[in-house]
């Protein structure tokens, strides 16, 4: 193994993969419970001392631009639009140079009263969490009656021109693995794009099953029912969805298969808990204090410093089929999507 990179350069690891996509959480709390996530009751969450104060983000986010080379930024939660500073913080990220591109994943809940403030400020674009579009099915899933509200944070996001405005749907067998087709002609209907993700074992609960995931070909096989699916000609990159063209485009659906198609290979993209841990993938089991070094006095060159050498200990893969997968600590709620 050679040794790990100097001071100087972007986030790359041993395998060369460099990280210019940075995924920032800016609180582990959420308004909705939804069961493949959380229990009913909720966590424990972060005591407010051990957040980063809105000023700490932006410091990072600004050495993970200027000095790491990332280009992308993806502020998540929890539910980041219960985060008080947020348009503050977007509107200071949107301010750096060079600028990244910025945008955020949701629940939706409020969207349509923060997204001319959050446009304004810079955000480009929104990814809104949607499982399910039956309201029963929905108040099932997150323990709270609010579809309502989400879809209409997506017309409020599409409004304030904060496209493309995707859709990140979850399917679970059983619950709701046939509606693929229904959510497809949803987001034709209004502009949309959607992505299906697999199931991935990052639950709280720690209940996933492998054996009752629903699948990236069972996704295809439904969406097949309705629609006819081409392979997207257009070059994929780094991106975490496969996508196809939907009766011969221009439109697209993605099928995110992190478990039964890993990316890990292309993966550009390192991330940062709202308590200030670096993570150098989803499922990592390290992470790396940068809220520590910040808050006793570390300059950006050692910010940076860290950073580097947290993210080139990143493993070849997720490792979800190796027998000896462990399942991380922390559920996707206090890591950040």
């Amino acid at each position: 193994m050679s040794a790990a990179p100097g001071t100087n350069g972007v986030l790359v690891d041993r395998y060369g993969r460099v990280a210019r996509d940075l995924r920032v959480s800016l609180t582990d709390k959420c308004n909705l419970r939804c069961t493949y996530c959380m229990p009913a009751e909720g966590l424990p969450w972060l005591a407010g001392p051990d957040l980063l104060t809105d000023e700490e983000i932006v410091r990072l986010v600004r050495v993970a631009v200027e000095r790491l080379g990332v280009t992308e930024v993806r502020f998540t939660g929890g539910e980041p639009l219960i985060r008080p500073g947020l348009v503050g913080i977007v509107t200071a990220v949107a301010a750096l140079q060079p600028r990244p591109r910025i945008s955020l994943t949701t629940n939706g809940i409020g969207l349509d009263r923060l997204a001319p403030a959050l446009s304004a400020a810079g955000l480009d674009r929104v990814n809104v969490s949607l499982d399910t579009l039956d309201a029963d099915r929905f108040t099932r899933l997150t323990r709270r009656p609010r579809l309502d509200a989400v879809l209409a944070g997506l017309a409020g996001a599409a409004t304030a021109g904060l496209s493309p405005v995707k859709i990140n749907s979850v399917l679970m067998r059983g619950v709701n693995d046939d509606e693929a087709p229904a959510l497809l002609r949803f987001a034709l209907d209004h502009d949309y794009q959607l992505r299906i993700i697999e199931q991935m074992p990052l639950d709280a609960q720690h209940g996933w099953d492998r054996s009752t995931m629903v699948t990236a070909e069972e996704i295809l096989t439904s969406l097949r029912t309705a629609f006819d699916l081409s392979p997207d000609p257009a070059e994929r990159g780094a991106a975490p969805a496969e996508t196809w063209l939907v009766d011969g485009g221009p439109a697209r659906v993605g099928v995110i298969a992190s478990v039964t198609r890993p990316f890990c290979g292309d993966c550009d993209r390192t991330r940062l808990t709202a308590d200030g841990q670096v993570r150098a993938c989803l499922f990592a089991t390290e992470e790396s204090d940068l809220r520590a070094a910040l808050r006793t006095g570390a300059d950006d060159d050692e910010l940076a410093r860290r950073w580097r050498t947290a993210m080139w200990g990143k493993r070849a893969g997720h490792g979800i089929d190796d027998p000896t997968f462990l399942q991380p600590t922390r559920p996707m709620s206090a890591i950040g999507g």
